[in-house]
């Protein structure tokens, strides 16, 4: 890597006639206006704070002249902003009002009151919804700006970030992908050279020398008029098609870190001097007034009414209805259920899992031209590790390709092609290896559609490979970790047992306007399995697998076999229910409850570890309720595994996993009256 620490261009110096030879408008006193505005907004909301109206502010102040990007985006272009874009979202036509409405946490806001401020998001303006977590934006930028390269789209995405959050592991994962795909996307570095109170001036990876020269642009932007004439081209850069780019904006913050915050207690007096010199809206507003562009009068008139302005919004913004406590639950699915369909697989015949999750995702292909699939080695010849994608990329060249290997890539470009209108079905290669990609599954994932008020959705499903019982796996090819999931709000978690609930969730999966994270149990899915009926498969709904009427046993995934062969040993001293629950979020409370009913014992085995885990849900669920409680003749059992890691050699998995023994154990546990 070369060294990046190119020579700054210079700020302006005098106003440009900066429409010669562009195509994109500039009126330098618009531009003040709005700059005036952003900043009075930000103003208005300390005093509102101070006033104890309001939880807690976060200002854009001296951020003010990154309007102009915003300005010259083009329509169906994309912004996916950070918390200090409030000029930026003015100039992408977000009102203050709007902004006041965010402040106050209304029910009308973009968010129904559930995102802090300065977390903006408006779909119809193809403003992307912020997440806290800095950085978290970036490879979902990602994934709208490679959807419209898919679709042949004249338009760019623009993912601005602050300069402490470019060293965030994400952001290079999506510079990374941005450049291998030679995608139409922008990202702006907000360098104000603080990460709250930490100077970053020894960890900027610009300053480091960590990125190419050839990639990286430096300006500083505190000057509106030279930051338009410089950020015009770089966008049509992006637009026609010849890359990305990466420019580093030399910028102040002239406010504390937030509301929370007081930059007076690490900041010398004489650097917040010097910073307030550099004022973009007193500088700019005395070069218009010198250069005869506006008049003393006519700037003392425009903050006057913007003050107005902004006052009699606040005003009735803070009047507006809150959100009520019902609220609480709403969007975070979508408020119909996905209806189930019967997948196209064909019955009466013997299937592999593995063969019937193939033959669904041809099908989908075929019938859906917005579905993609991205994983690591999913491309033909390989077709995936255990071969559910064999012959898409063939088949479908266009639509299915092979990730780098970056599971935060995987899942954040999966996130932002759902949110534009695509139906990414990507692959984890292996349950375990979703570390990385947690913060996208839990930051953005699950939580987009709820933190919108139901304005932006995610219709993803996520496939892996899940679970053990096949020796050798060790501690990072056997992991179940579906509790993991089932605790992220937002995210519907299942596990097939059978080839034709394979198919029949699958399909139901990619019919839903909600994400899915699809757990394909490794021991099962290559069985030689009888399918005699396709039928849809709701979510929610668990099947019973086998009728009886002494004990019911609840299990999914890989531990249904030592279900099925603890129920057979056990036959003539019990007859033994078998519940596949095949969802585990929603899970099926009321069949587990109705068989329990019925045989007033319950054993629960899953392969997971202990603590904290479905299994114990289900039972501390069913015992807490008065109804269940009194339904049991004796204490539920829970076989699981215990809170210890799976171990290379098969000594240590086979004494880790639930086993058959065990499960017999269990079961003459319960029928000890």
């Amino acid at each position: 890597m070369s060294n990046s620490n190119a020579e700054m261009a210079p700020a302006s110096t005098e106003n440009r006639d900066l429409e010669r030879n562009q195509n994109v408008a500039y009126d330098p006193v618009e531009m003040l206006k709005l700059m005036y505005l952003s900043r009075e907004g930000d103003r208005r909301e300390g005093v509102l704070h101070r006033q104890s109206k309001g939880w807690f502010q976060v200002a854009g102040m001296g951020h003010e002249t990154l309007a102009v990007v915003a300005k010259a985006m083009k329509e169906g272009d994309y912004l996916f902003p950070y918390y200090r874009d409030r000029a930026m979202v003015l100039a992408r036509g977000i009102t203050n009002a709007q902004l006041a409405t965010a402040y106050f946490a209304k029910a009308g806001s973009s968010s129904k009151g559930r995102q802090m401020p300065g977390h903006y998001s408006d779909r119809s303006k193809n403003v992307w919804s912020v997440p806290t977590p800095t950085g978290a934006n970036a490879l979902p930028g990602c994934g709208v700006a490679w959807a419209m390269q898919l679709e042949g789209k004249p338009n760019l995405v623009v993912a601005t970030v602050g300069d402490a959050a470019s060293r965030q592991g994400e952001f290079y994962e999506a510079v990374s992908f941005a450049v291998e795909r030679n995608l139409p996307i922008v990202f702006i570095v907000e360098d104000n050279n603080y990460g709250i109170s930490t100077n970053t001036e020894k960890f900027n990876p610009f300053k480091l020398g960590i990125f190419n020269d050839n990639l990286v642009k430096h300006v500083d932007a505190r000057h509106p008029d030279h930051l338009h004439e410089f950020m015009v081209p770089i966008l049509e850069q992006a637009r026609s098609g010849n890359g990305p780019s990466v420019v580093v904006c030399e910028i102040d913050r002239l406010c504390s870190h937030t509301s929370s915050d007081d930059h007076r207690v690490y900041r010398p007096k004489d650097e917040i001097e010097e910073m307030f010199d550099r004022d973009p809206i007193d500088i700019y507003s005395r070069e218009l007034i010198e250069s005869a562009k506006l008049t003393q009068e006519e700037w003392d008139s425009i903050r006057e009414e913007i003050n107005q302005q902004v006052d009699q919004e606040y005003i009735a913004a803070e009047n507006e209805p809150d959100p009520t406590e019902a609220e609480l639950f709403d969007d975070l699915f979508a408020a119909e259920e996905p209806q189930a369909v019967v997948p196209p697989l064909e019955g009466n015949k013997t299937w592999r899992m593995v063969d019937a999750i193939n033959h669904i995702f041809k099908q989908r292909l075929a019938s859906n031209d917005q579905t993609i699939f991205f994983g690591e080695d999913i491309e033909a010849p390989k077709g995936g590790v255990f071969g559910m994608t064999n012959d898409l990329s063939h088949d479908y060249p266009t639509r299915a390709f092979n990730s780098p290997l970056a599971e935060a890539t995987i899942a954040g470009v999966g996130i932002g092609m759902a949110s534009y209108g695509m139906r990414p079905v990507f692959e984890i290669q292996f349950i375990d290896f979703s570390g990385p990609a947690m913060n996208q599954i839990g930051q953005n994932l699950g939580t987009l559609r709820w933190r919108t008020g139901g304005e932006w959705k995610c219709p993803m499903v996520m496939y892996a490979p899940y679970g053990a019982y096949l020796p050798g796996g060790s501690l990072w090819h056997s992991q179940a970790n579906e509790s993991i999931f089932a605790h992220l709000p937002g995210i519907r978690v299942v596990v097939p047992g059978t080839p034709e609930d394979a198919a029949g969730l699958m399909w139901t999966a990619m019919h839903a306007d909600d994400p899915t994270m699809f757990l394909v149990p490794k021991h099962l899915f290559r069985q030689q399995m009888k399918v005699e009926e396709v039928v849809a498969v709701p979510f929610g709904s668990a099947r019973v697998r086998q009728e009886g009427e002494d004990v019911t046993i609840v299990t999914w995934g890989n531990c249904i076999e030592q279900a099925f062969e603890a129920a057979k040993r056990m036959d003539e001293e019990c007859s033994c229910e078998i519940i596949d629950l095949r969802s585990i979020q929603p899970w099926d409370r009321d069949t587990i409850l109705e068989s329990v009913e019925k045989t007033g014992r319950l054993v629960v085995i899953q392969e997971d570890g202990r603590s904290c885990s479905v299994g114990q849900m289900i039972i501390t669920d069913l015992l807490a309720d008065e109804e269940g409680f009194y339904h049991f003749v004796s204490p539920p059992q829970l076989v699981s595994k215990p809170d210890i890691h799976i171990g290379y050699n098969p000594i240590y998995e086979y004494a880790a996993l639930p086993d058959v023994d065990d499960v017999v154990a269990a079961i003459d546990l319960t029928l000890r009256e």
